[in-house]
């Protein structure tokens, strides 16, 4: 190309008039590919659940975990550690919401050795439900084991709370974990004593899954509580309804 060649292309690509030409069809055309790609991947839960970096994280995460495992301690370094607090949960959350459970406990083991960690029940509940949906039945057992070791101590829970993770118990057949769950609140959990939702929930949930012993145990801790006064066949029957 001649020098004065060049300074005709100069001259063109500075025309005031062209770029308006030129751009319009490429913007048209990353907008058409960004919606392909888009096709191809499950979407992000955006909004305020997720910041920009948290989103790249669990992208970063999803394609190392499924590509190249060797490249999940670099990530976990140099993405994920640099996160603020509500984000690290952000991420947790998104994982589990797209099922990839595996990875989420990755990522809550990296979140227990945080210096602000403190644990949730509902939290657990969560992680458990998604471990339990999805068949990871050892790692349901790992979480459970997780929690007992956090329970001790001076930490408040409440009673609703170990309901719902009783619950969750109940629905995959867990009677061993239920009852043991039942003697945290008990003797262990600080201000977290069963209540009479409990008992109505312990007793018809154990016999829904035919563990008809242990809810025989129940059902006397029950009156030892509240004595006759606790209805268990109203309640069965409103759940029937």
């Amino acid at each position: 190309m001649t020098t004065t060649q060049t300074i005709s292309s100069f001259h063109f690509l500075k025309n005031p008039w062209k770029p308006q030409t030129i751009l319009r069809p490429m913007g048209r055309t990353i907008r058409a590919s960004a919606s392909v790609r888009s096709l191809n991947r499950k979407p992000l839960q955006k909004g305020r659940n997720l910041s920009i970096e948290a989103i790249q994280t669990v992208q970063a995460l999803k394609l190392a975990y499924n590509n190249d495992k060797s490249l999940l301690d670099h990530i976990f370094r140099s993405k994920f550690s640099r996160l603020l607090k509500f984000d690290m949960t952000a991420v947790l959350r998104e994982l589990l919401r797209q099922n990839h459970c595996l990875l989420a406990l990755k990522v809550f083991e990296d979140i227990r050795v945080e210096h602000w960690y403190k644990p949730k029940v509902l939290l657990y509940n969560e992680m458990i439900h998604a471990m339990g949906s999805n068949g990871f039945v050892e790692e349901v057992q790992l979480l459970f084991r997780y929690l007992e070791s956090e329970i001790t101590g001076d930490l408040q829970f409440k009673t609703d709370e170990f309901n719902q993770l009783l619950t969750t118990l109940i629905g995959f057949k867990l009677g061993g974990l239920v009852m043991e769950c039942y003697e945290w609140m008990k003797s262990v959990v600080v201000g977290c004593e069963p209540d009479r939702s409990t008992f109505k929930l312990l007793v018809n949930g154990l016999e829904s899954i035919g563990e008809f012993e242990l809810s025989v145990v129940v059902r006397q801790d029950a009156y030892k509580y509240y004595g006759e006064s606790l209805d268990f066949e109203a309640e069965e029957e409103e759940i029937a309804s």
